[in-house]
Formats: C-alpha cells, structure tokens, sequence
C-alpha cells in the first residue's frame, strides 16, 4: 500500500498503533505501509492498518490518500474474515475514499 501524503507534510515514518503490526516506512521518497518484522500481526492487523489509513486521509492532515492494489486489499480482507466484502471487489486499485466506502457498505 503506497501512502501519499499531502503538501504540508514532508516525511512521515512509524507505527500508527502497534496492534496492526504494520507500520510506514519511507522508500526511494515514497511512503509505503508495510508488516513490522519485529512485531506480531493478529488476523485483522493488515485491514485494519489500511482502514486507519484511509481515515486520516479523509482529514487531509496527516494523510492525503492511500493506494491499495487489489491483491493486497483481496489478502487483507481473507486473513481478516471478510470474505463477503474479499468477493466483491472489482478494481484494480482503491483509494481512501474506496476504503471507506467499503467499509460502511459492508459494515466492516
């Protein structure tokens, strides 16, 4: 998952809540979400760290938008349980607002 970050914020690196066991991470000057190898991730860690994701961007501040393939986002939502919400995805990408809208369509 690649993080974007909006203008007035320059760098931005580290845990957002140590239960996902995903954290951000800087790479040739983009900003990617990635599994903490130190740490432990319990089934949902990886959904939920994308979900989190994707409310910070819907404030702008910290965040400006996320870009989540779709294996990714498939493979979150599986090791999560959400098999339902894993079956009806059909782009090729989402963005935060995507996220968020799948999250409320689907009660997640």
């Amino acid at each position: 998952m690649e993080i974007i970050l909006p203008p007035t914020c320059a760098s931005l690196t580290g845990t957002l809540n140590k239960k996902h066991g995903y954290a951000i991470r800087e790479r040739k000057g983009h900003f990617y979400g990635l599994r903490n190898p130190r740490g432990s991730v319990p089934p949902d860690g990886h959904w939920r760290f994308i979900a989190d994701c994707a409310e910070l961007a819907a404030s702008g501040l910290i965040i400006a938008d996320i870009r989540v393939p779709h294996d990714e986002l498939f493979d979150a939502l599986i090791e999560a349980h959400r098999i339902v919400a894993a079956q009806h995805l059909r782009l090729t990408s989402y963005r935060a607002r995507d996220i968020r809208n799948l999250k409320t369509t689907f009660g997640l």
